[in-house]
């Protein structure tokens, strides 16, 4: 089977919200931003949803091409999260359960699915953003870690997007 042909889905909590993926991630990572921090540790304690930031105080990511997204079923659960009024950024959360489903970078061409959502999903290949880590966080080992977003990850997205031939399709539900 290719990697346009494999098929999984983040799921959430519940099981009520489903969001089939088509082909292998761009990449799996961990984020150490303050902002993906922050919005994990606010879903955590406002709405009480499954835990989304790790033991080392990062959230684990594994990132799709937006043409390889559906929501396969629970459209209506969905409600977006922005940090900012007029972020870019948005999170969205399955209500049904308060479960975190994936973060959007509306100007970009791929998602990023919380992989606590997604059954069998590929552990972190890096670390990214760490300059932002909490105090005292000992990151995992084995696991290339960097400050900011490296090259190679830049390079990954960038291919991906060649192969959607530049587009940047909307998530709607």
């Amino acid at each position: 089977m290719t990697h346009a042909q494999q098929s999984n889905a983040a799921i959430c909590q519940c099981g009520k919200t489903i969001i089939a993926l088509t082909g292998a991630p761009i990449l799996s990572a961990t984020c150490y931003c303050r902002s993906c921090r922050t919005a994990g540790q606010q879903f955590e304690h406002d709405l009480g949803a499954p835990q989304t930031v790790n033991a080392s105080g990062g959230v684990d990511y594994s990132s799709y091409r937006k043409d390889r997204i559906k929501i396969a079923q629970g459209a209506e659960n969905l409600r977006e999260y922005r940090l900012k009024p007029d972020s870019p950024t948005r999170r969205v959360v399955a209500m049904c359960c308060h479960s975190p489903m994936f973060t959007d970078f509306t100007l970009g061409h791929w998602l990023s699915i919380f992989r606590g959502r997604v059954p069998g999903a590929p552990a972190s290949q890096i670390l990214v953003m760490t300059k932002d880590k909490p105090d005292g966080a000992t990151l995992p080992a084995g696991i290339p870690g960097y400050n900011t977003m490296p090259p190679g990850f830049m390079v990954k997205l960038i291919a991906s997007w060649a192969a959607m031939g530049f587009r940047r399709p909307k998530i709607i539900w």
